[in-house]
């Protein structure tokens, strides 16, 4: 089944203008974020859908750079496609039939750096060597984007290191409780009882190495002692 990292939507200006939303890359969720923690000191619902406006403006110089002032903003956008563009841009959510006041609802579902170590997160990221500054990546990555492209590296990193541990006849998942019993059984199988584990480097013979890239039976010689 097909999945993605995030959703985009579209939405229409007051002109029926197409403006296609993603999750703000970071370089504009930066301004964002900094814009949306003053809402914390509104004290009416005015002053802090003034506020959401303001960051609303900053996601535009993602979606609709030509949209460069409040007063644009307002010509093109009505309060509901605000909201809508609050939401998609940082996950901040306001439902204007709510009887809530827009600051705590804004609060309550509102991002924040607060627990987050992006620098960590973007210096790992970084290691890929796709990008030739921090300027870059953040022009190039959404938060979600972030997180999937460290998700998946840490993921080919761990499976680099259970293969070096295996030529070692070291079991990494078995030390960590990752067993895998299905990887195991079929393991046993295709060594024919020569290992119990689907990380081990006998596992991978025959047509279990032909499907792996690599491994005995592929040119690499061993004897059994």
């Amino acid at each position: 089944m097909a999945t993605s990292i995030y959703e985009k939507k579209d939405f229409y200006l007051i002109d029926e203008t197409l403006i296609s939303a993603a999750p703000l890359k970071i370089k504009y969720l930066r301004e964002f974020l900094k814009i949306f923690d003053t809402i914390k000191e509104a004290k009416t619902d005015d002053e802090s859908i003034s506020v959401l406006v303001n960051c609303a403006l900053v996601a535009m110089k993602q979606y609709a750079p030509h949209i460069k002032t409040v007063e644009d903003l307002e010509d093109n956008l009505d309060l509901p496609t605000v909201y809508e563009v609050i939401d998609i841009a940082a996950g901040i959510k306001i439902n204007e039939k709510s009887e809530d006041p827009v600051k705590s609802q804004a609060v309550d579902s509102g991002s924040s750096w607060d627990t987050l170590d992006l620098a960590k997160l973007e210096s790992e990221a970084f290691l890929l060597g796709i990008w030739k500054d921090y300027e870059e990546l953040e022009k190039s990555l959404s938060m979600p984007e972030l997180t999937a492209t460290i998700k998946i590296k840490r993921e080919l990193d761990y499976s680099d290191k259970k293969f070096a541990a295996a030529m070692q006849g070291v079991d990494l998942d078995k030390n960590s409780g990752n067993s895998n019993e299905w990887e195991d059984m079929k393991a046993r199988v295709f060594s024919k009882g020569s290992t119990t584990s689907g990380n081990d480097i006998l596992a991978l013979q025959g047509k279990n190495a032909e499907k792996a890239g690599f491994g005995i039976g592929m040119g690499i010689d061993y004897e059994k002692y």
